[in-house]
């Protein structure tokens, strides 16, 4: 079976899970269970805590898994990523109080505090900057308040909280991070359970940003309403009973759906038609 690592809690948990659901497989519903095996598909789900996945998953006890890329490349286990899943995204960052430092390069014999101590280590020697790093757990704010750090690491959304604490984000992105699946580094490229797991996993990503659109329209307008809406490869055009007209079947982004529709019915379209995406291969 393809062993799989799964986040058990957190913001990783449950959009994971929905989207291993998506894909086929059998979900937990005790969130008390720790090991669920889907015969099916010959997969069994190992729930982790997020920030060990890449662990297990590094050291080959797991085959692949699903973790964030900043837990990742904080881990310094031996593992890659090989898809990105599109959710959890988040920047990290360093904040600190006005007038501190610019940027990295003003941290030389300073303290840095983060629950991302690897990450923050690296991203110092990366750019050569001899400082401190002080690694705590859970929220990391306070700890400019109580003379632990003079610059903090840590992930951002909207600034909001940092600001409350009367600090402000400096220099650039340590790193831009989202959900991802891994694999140990010295694992085979064509295991063809992988493959299939990895094609099952962008069939849902594509469902997701796909909607499928149908419409009827006059043979002479054809090639302009193609143009609108190409598809992946190319349409299914077919004709109609009624003479000069075709119908059209074709994939388009569910983003612009709206605007292609209005775009579609100013050039004669008429039935127009979106329906959602389940799964898909391409």
């Amino acid at each position: 079976m393809l062993r799989i690592a799964v986040p058990n809690k957190g913001s990783l948990s449950e959009p994971a899970s929905a989207m291993l659901h998506e894909a086929g497989y059998r979900q937990r519903k005790d969130r008390r269970e720790l090991v669920l095996v889907d015969a099916e598909n010959e997969v069994e789900f190992f729930f982790l805590r997020p920030r060990d996945i890449a662990v297990y998953v590094g050291s080959g006890k797991l085959d692949i898994g699903i973790t964030g890329r900043d837990l990742l490349l904080d881990s310094g286990s031996p593992a890659e990523e090989i898809l990105q899943l599109g959710f959890a995204s988040s920047t990290f960052r360093y904040a600190t109080r006005p007038g501190t430092a610019k940027d990295v390069g003003d941290f030389g014999g300073m303290t840095i505090a983060t629950s991302f101590s690897g990450l923050v280590t690296q991203h110092l020697a990366d750019n050569g900057v001899d400082a401190s790093v002080v690694h705590l757990d859970g929220a990391v704010e306070t700890a400019i308040q109580l003379g632990v750090a003079e610059i903090i690491a840590d992930v951002v959304e909207t600034g909001t909280t940092l600001r409350n604490a009367g600090l402000e984000i400096i220099g650039e992105p340590i790193l831009k991070s989202e959900a991802v699946v891994i694999r140990g580094t010295g694992a085979p490229d064509d295991d063809p359970k992988v493959r299939q797991f990895l094609r099952r996993m962008q069939g849902v990503l594509v469902a997701r940003r796909y909607v499928m659109m149908d419409y009827d329209i006059r043979v002479e307008h054809v090639e302009k309403a193609v143009a609108l809406t190409p598809g992946l490869e190319s349409p299914t055009v077919s004709p109609l009973h009624h003479e000069g007209w075709v119908a059209v079947r074709s994939m388009v982004p569910s983003k612009d759906a709206q605007r292609i529709m209005d775009e579609l019915y100013d050039l004669g379209a008429r039935a127009i038609l979106t329906t959602g995406i389940h799964a898909c291969r391409l």
